[in-house]
């Protein structure tokens, strides 16, 4: 006998890219959950497959595009099967989705989700669907997002959309929109349930958190424009993240990602008087080259951020530290290679995100300048840059052994049935024995042992 939930189409929504499209993706299926829809991790006999894309690299672009072609198959068994593309790719390709990939049904922007019903009704009436609109006050904050393949401990909570700096290597603000920060009380809301639910830890999400600003609602950059009022009463990154320490103390708080030129004294400040606040800043810096900040129209200089991270090592000892680096941008020289290396021997990472620069259409550089370091430079300088980085890893990891560390079990660990594994304050990673103990429960751990990326300890 079929249920009401037989009957309900089934969709799978495939997520590639940053933690925002991964919390974007749990928008998307509460949604589709609240439209007559079930969620399946069977994309094979699923009515709906939906892509939630990045357009950052080049290569997450030609995935996702193989992953489209590999569906061609499944269309032809089934005609009813409809497929979406979400996210970055999508605003960025818009038409051509319809037109070169013909798999494709409907195409929704970052700011358009609310629409994908509407949408879906376009198409099962034979229409090819786009909205890629971008908001200047979207922020989803009334949704209660579904937590897609949850492990019911940590949880995204995102609390800001787009970004303002233009960068001239992003695509972000041309597929994401200018930044505007959700309501707070939508923000304590959502923590709340999630505290009920059992939660043990939050990571707030943003392009840049530290740039989140709430006066009432509206762009971030017409803030110069509000009432005297709305300025007074506005809150800040500094003073969210101490409202939410303050409110949720059995909470651990993480966040991602920072700007070197918004990261305040206050903020700083704020995670060294709160245990509950996660000692882990995530700092992208890109390059060690000023003349290579310049040309990406980043707004920190070298001198600037080794100021910015002597302050982090004076007001939090025990922070842990990571980055994002691109090599071969424009005209990057080899000496502004070296200021790379030298500027990662200053700080000596915990760990980073390394990358070769590729060209993203529509973005100033691509308009404005020629890919001019060759494949083989680039590949060069990325091996030295993680080589160099593995290294200090190792060390940096090193240190911990012979010391304890407080842990939050997350899962079983990949390599053995017989070990736990979870992070701890710095966000690194560690590996235990199991024993007597379980997902969820906070550990102190003895670390006797370490890899480039793993901390190895004993309960």
């Amino acid at each position: 006998m079929l249920t009401a939930v037989d009957n309900k189409k089934k969709y799978t929504i495939i997520t590639y890219g940053c933690q925002m499209n991964f919390s974007d993706s749990e928008v998307v299926s509460s949604i589709l959950n609240d439209n007559g829809y079930q969620s399946s991790d069977d994309h094979i006999n699923s009515d709906l497959i939906l892509l939630n894309t990045c357009s950052i690299r080049e290569k997450a672009e030609l995935t996702i595009r193989k992953k489209l072609q590999s569906f061609k198959k499944l269309k032809k068994k089934n005609s009813n099967l409809k497929i979406g593309v979400l996210g970055c790719m999508a605003e960025r390709l818009k038409e051509k989705f319809l037109t070169e990939e013909k798999m494709v049904d409907l195409v929704v922007g970052p700011d358009a989700y609310r629409d994908i019903p509407n949408l879906l009704r376009d198409v099962e009436i034979g229409n090819n669907a786009v909205n890629v609109i971008l908001s200047k006050d979207e922020t989803y904050g009334d949704i209660d997002p579904s937590r897609l393949k949850s492990n019911g401990i940590s949880a995204f909570v995102s609390i800001t959309r787009g970004c303002d700096n233009m960068c001239t290597f992003c695509v972000v603000p041309f597929t994401r929109g200018r930044e505007r920060s959700r309501d707070p009380k939508s923000i304590i809301k959502e923590i709340l349930k999630l505290k009920n639910e059992g939660y043990s830890e939050i990571t707030l999400l943003g392009q840049n958190v530290d740039s989140y600003l709430w006066y009432g609602g509206g762009l971030k950059k017409d803030f110069k424009d509000a009432t005297e009022l709305q300025k007074k009463s506005s809150l800040s990154f500094s003073k969210l993240l101490e409202l939410i320490a303050t409110n949720f103390k059995s909470m651990r708080i993480r966040f991602t990602t920072s700007n070197p030129q918004d990261m305040s004294e206050d903020v700083l400040n704020v995670m060294a008087k709160h245990k509950n606040i996660c000692k882990h800043i995530h700092l992208p810096v890109q390059s060690g080259s000023d003349k290579i900040l310049n040309l990406m129209n980043r707004k920190h200089t070298i001198n600037e951020y080794k100021e910015l991270i002597n302050k982090i090592r004076r007001i939090i000892p025990n922070c842990g530290i990571s980055h994002d680096i691109i090599t071969g941008f424009p005209n990057e020289s080899e000496d502004d290679h070296k200021l790379t290396l030298e500027l990662m021997n200053y700080v000596k990472y915990d760990f980073g995100f390394m990358f070769k620069y590729s060209e993203r259409p529509g973005t100033p550089a691509y308009k404005k300048l020629d890919d001019n370091v060759p494949e083989k430079i680039k590949q060069k300088r990325l091996q030295e840059i993680i080589d160099l980085q593995q290294k200090h890893s190792f060390n940096n990891l090193k240190d911990y052994v012979g010391t304890n560390c407080e842990v939050l079990i997350e899962k079983e660990s990949k390599k053995s049935s017989q070990f736990w594994c979870g992070r701890n304050s710095q966000n690194i990673m560690v590996v235990f024995p199991k024993k007597n103990l379980k997902p969820g429960e906070t550990v102190s751990v003895k670390i006797i042992d370490n890899t480039s990326t793993t901390l190895i300890g004993r309960s």
